[in-house]
């Protein structure tokens, strides 16, 4: 797990950023049940292949892998979906972007907040196409030889 300040990474989706392009970022909150809860806070889980999607003017995060808990009678279905908790007007607005041609929202992190709530990190984006991904890969690695021949020289 990851820190950032005082919050905990459970799960990152490392892949969002080199497959898409994210304009802007948002926090939701999950509709967990308690196993789900038992097995984040382990640190397991997965969001690589998740989207937020809509269903009955709601956002569920769709595809999204937390597998069962070991120790628990009744279990939750490990890739069910799972309501995104927004106020009406972050539904609408994000409703409307995924209604327009080519915006995706892409889970980004799962993590728990100071006050112990697991939250999720959405990215409204749009697809990057191959030469997209190839530049950006290319200013990448210039960034990274330049800091090595920095460090070397300097």
């Amino acid at each position: 797990m990851a820190l950032r300040g005082d919050e905990r990474y459970v799960a990152l989706n490392r892949r969002a950023r080199h497959d898409y392009l994210i304009e802007d970022t948002i926090e939701a909150g999950i509709e967990l049940v308690g196993t789900e809860v038992k097995v984040l806070r382990q640190g397991l889980g997965s969001i690589a292949e998740a989207y937020a999607t809509d269903r009955d003017n709601q956002l569920y995060l769709v595809n999204a892998n937390i597998p069962e808990y070991p120790a628990a009678r009744v279990n939750h279905a490990p890739r069910r979906p799972r309501r995104l908790l927004l106020h009406r007007r972050e539904i609408d607005r994000l409703l409307g972007a995924i209604k327009r041609e080519g915006i995706t929202v892409v889970p980004l992190a799962i993590y728990f907040n100071e006050r112990g709530r697991a939250k999720i990190e959405l990215g409204i984006a749009k697809g990057k196409r191959k030469s997209d991904k190839r530049e950006a890969e290319k200013a990448r690695d210039w960034q990274r030889s330049r800091a090595r021949l920095m460090r070397q020289h300097g």
